[in-house]
């Protein structure tokens, strides 16, 4: 059977409705339950974020605390403006917070110069952004080799291109591009799009990943074909997987959830 075969399999809205996501629990300590997969890989430790508007600062996070454990799949609900984005931007690296740790596999990342970040975010996280963020002249094919090429640099690309070409366009077959690899993202669906971008978030064969609204501008029925994806690369390939959403029925096919209020956890 092959890569693709193997993914197209997906757990139904039922099922994933059935099981029912986990209670979370706020303090890290505690955050111990049975049931989840694997020892912990990415923690907040009271993360605190500000932003200014003139002369007003505007609190968005005030101290969150938050455990993902290898191999889960945890869902982050909020409104909109509840720093859902903000606390993943933070987990990602992308930004860096007023007070508060953020640890990766029991290392602290959040104070990493800028070439370590980048590394970790090249070669160890996978990101999927709600609007896709593929580069408009290139190929699908060649934005799923992007991060490759910015790894490797030119020398070393071209000397294993062969080898990198073929686990690409297994990607691309897996999430049912093969038949769009050299269409640009002009001529793609969102849908398409979208999931020329998780295919590109795992090139690198990452440990995490971690997706804003990955369905947010998608129809219903793709929205749940992104979901299943996502959802199948969790349950086959155990990739922690963490999502902010505004959706709480999108939010219920994941493991478990938390949600943030007023810049804090709580429970759902």
């Amino acid at each position: 059977m092959s890569d693709a075969q193997r993914l197209v399999v997906p757990r139904s809205r039922a099922q994933a409705a059935g099981a029912g996501p986990e209670q979370a629990i706020v303090k890290p300590q505690d955050q111990q339950a049975p049931g989840r997969k694997g020892p912990l890989q990415l923690a907040a430790v009271g993360l605190k974020k500000s932003y200014r508007k003139a002369q007003v600062e505007i609190p968005v996070l005030r101290g969150v605390d938050l455990e993902v454990r290898r191999g889960e799949f945890l869902s982050i609900i909020g409104q909109s403006g509840s720093g859902k984005s903000t606390l993943l931007h933070l987990l990602g690296t992308l930004d860096a917070p007023d007070a508060g740790e953020v640890r990766f596999e029991n290392r602290r990342i959040d104070n990493l110069p800028q070439a370590g970040r980048d590394t970790l975010r090249n070669k160890q996280f996978g990101m999927i952004f709600q609007f896709y963020h593929l580069l408009p002249e290139l190929t699908t094919l060649e934005n799923v080799l992007s991060p490759l090429m910015i790894a490797h640099g030119a020398w070393s690309y071209f000397r294993h291109r062969r080898d990198h070409l073929r686990r690409a366009t297994q990607l691309l077959d897996m999430v049912g591009l093969a038949h769009r690899l050299k269409h640009k993202p002009r001529e793609l669906s969102g849908g398409e799009m979208q999931r020329a971008a998780i295919a590109r978030s795992l090139i690198a064969e990452p440990q995490l990943l971690l997706a804003d609204e990955p369905t947010g501008n998608l129809d219903t029925a793709t929205g749940e074909e992104i979901l299943s994806l996502l959802r199948t690369l969790n349950d086959q390939r155990q990739l922690t997987i963490v999502m902010v959403t505004h959706d709480r029925a999108i939010a219920a096919q994941a493991d478990r959830t938390v949600r943030l209020v007023e810049g804090q956890v709580e429970v759902v």
